[in-house]
């Protein structure tokens, strides 16, 4: 396959996709890297370290530390996991959602692990860093669990609501903390927590990662400035744009409220309640 056809491929992914080409990019090439230099030389300058020090000297451990993982077990188990969230996830919402929620869900995640092994003393002796995607993973899933909690899943032969499912995997990660990877499990736990939040402040019409979104968009036209295309500029009178921005503020505030609508219905009487407009509706509002 050539590169032309590689990159068309690459763009034609979904985004949860597109984030674990790059998570097998970059597992691949450390374990080259550690494998040709027989050191994880290059391993240590992205992963994030308890030392408040540390963080301050690579800032940026605080966000790649998600993109690393130690073995092929542990890439494995949170790519697949990745995957099956994602799917359930863009049924219902959109892909910028997700992105938003992933990226803070990590940031959220070793903001907790920073916090825990620098304020309790059970952690002052032990030598730890954090990697994996798990933190993001886990963002993803507790939103949807705390938007949709009476939507049923299949796991295995049962079914269970996804507020079920979530309170189990944070069950889990409590328990475990005393056992051993405490440090994971605590990142785990962060990511759980802005899941939460984003998802109960969501239903109240609030978007508390509307600003990193609009960073991670103007990130993303510093190298997009090239694709844009050279159209003619229309001028509009004030008294237009005023007009035009009143129509589209009335019709995303309509849309939102018959969004929060069907999600109320949903959390009271499941999802096989709506009817098939209302869920026609939802699908497409998710891929907005």
């Amino acid at each position: 396959m050539t590169k032309k056809e590689l990159l068309h491929k690459y763009k034609t992914l979904n985004v949860a996709e597109k984030l674990i080409a790059i998570n097998l990019v970059v597992f691949v090439l450390f374990g080259l890297t550690t494998f040709l230099f027989k050191t994880n030389f290059l391993f240590d300058w992205f992963v994030l370290s308890k030392e408040g020090a540390d963080l301050i000297n690579k800032p940026w451990s605080i966000m790649t530390y998600s993109f690393l993982h130690q073995g092929l077990l542990h890439f494995a188990m949170n790519m697949v996991m990745l995957y099956y969230v994602s799917k359930l996830f863009f049924s219902r919402f959109s892909e910028k959602l997700f992105l938003n929620i992933y990226l803070i869900g990590a940031l959220a995640g070793g903001a907790l692990f920073l916090l825990s092994y620098n304020l309790f003393p059970v952690f002052n002796n032990q030598i730890s860093f954090l990697v994996g995607a798990s933190a993001s993973v886990m963002a993803v899933l507790i939103f949807i669990c705390a938007s949709l909690p009476q939507m049923e899943v299949a796991v295995f032969t049962f079914k269970v609501k996804l507020w079920q499912l979530g309170a189990f995997f944070v069950v889990l990660d409590l328990v475990q903390i005393p056992i051993g990877n405490s440090g994971g499990h605590i990142a785990h736990l962060g990511g759980a927590l802005l899941g939460y939040l984003y998802a109960t402040q969501l239903k109240k019409g609030n978007d508390i990662g509307k600003g990193f979104g609009k960073l991670i968009d103007t990130i993303a036209s510093w190298f997009s400035s090239r694709n844009k295309s050279k159209l003619k500029t229309v001028h509009k009178t004030k008294s237009e744009r005023r007009t035009s921005d009143k129509t589209v503020h009335q019709k995303k505030r309509l849309k939102q409220e018959q969004i929060d609508s069907i999600l109320d219905k949903i959390s009271k009487s499941g999802y096989e309640s709506l009817s098939k407009e209302e869920k026609a509706f939802l699908f497409q509002s998710g891929k907005e």
